[in-house]
């Protein structure tokens, strides 16, 4: 079923590929009717679904999927062997993380050896913070790829929150909770507005870098935006030192407004 395109563009070619073609699609923030037209296109087509989870857990992505995919539609659940975020430079967590990419990566090529398609799918989109590039960069050339953007999820989250970001010339940061206290704080600092991710257990390191900055009580906690669960307050009003995965931290800008 694969499309006559040239590139991970789209553009048009007029003879089809061998092999299969590798769809990464952004699934959206949460909320499955904000996935895109031609995510949902594609996922009525394409033989063979990949996404990441966890070990005993569907994960978001599969429940997204519950509302557009068919049920006897094939599936390839690609499962995490840790969960916890830390640094990215840490050398256990690479490692880890390498060969389960690497495993995953061939798992995925020989799908697409024998002709067929397959869509990964990403909460959000594909491109950004996504597992998805970590496949898509060992297989991109070997196969044809098209990527189908998605609604990030801290979109999601200030849609749900009803809070404008960025006015004028306002700089946003967009900052995993994984840096060292200090880098957080004069990144924020620097920043007129800003998104923080990767929470966890860092909460409490977070909310001492954005009040050392001097924006504690800009700040807006949200945690499963545009989901059914979804909750969010003042940053200065949570207590816990702890987030679940789909959580952020959101820090509007000031500038200047007509």
């Amino acid at each position: 079923m694969s499309d006559a395109v040239s590139n991970s563009t789209g553009s048009s070619a007029s003879t089809p590929t061998a092999t299969g073609r590798l769809y990464g699609l952004g699934l959206g923030p949460g909320d499955p009717d904000l996935i895109t037209v031609k995510a949902a296109r594609l996922l009525g087509e394409v033989p063979v679904v990949a996404y990441f989870t966890k070990k005993g857990a569907p994960g978001k992505a599969r429940k997204i999927l519950s509302a557009w995919r068919d049920a006897e539609a094939r599936e390839l659940p690609l499962i995490y062997p840790l969960t916890t975020e830390v640094h990215f430079c840490d050398p256990t967590y690479t490692a880890a993380l390498r060969g389960f990419y690497e495993d995953s990566a061939e798992r995925l090529a020989a799908i697409l050896s024998a002709g067929e398609d397959v869509a990964l799918v990403s909460e959000g989109d594909p491109l950004f913070y996504g597992s998805f590039m970590h496949l898509h960069i060992r297989l991109r050339d070997r196969f044809p790829v098209t990527i189908v953007p998605g609604v990030s999820g801290m979109a999601g989250a200030w849609s749900a929150a009803s809070l404008p970001m960025t006015w004028g010339d306002d700089v946003l940061a967009v900052l995993p909770g994984t840096l060292g206290a200090a880098l957080l704080t004069e990144k924020i600092k620097a920043a007129d507005a800003a998104v923080i991710l990767k929470i966890g257990a860092n909460l409490p390191k977070i909310r001492e870098a954005i009040r050392a900055a001097g924006r504690l009580g800009d700040a807006l906690y949200i945690e499963h935006a545009t989901m059914q669960d979804q909750a969010m307050q003042p940053l200065a009003d949570r207590k816990e030192d702890s987030a679940p995965y789909f959580s952020m931290i959101l820090i509007p800008g000031q500038g200047r407004r007509p």
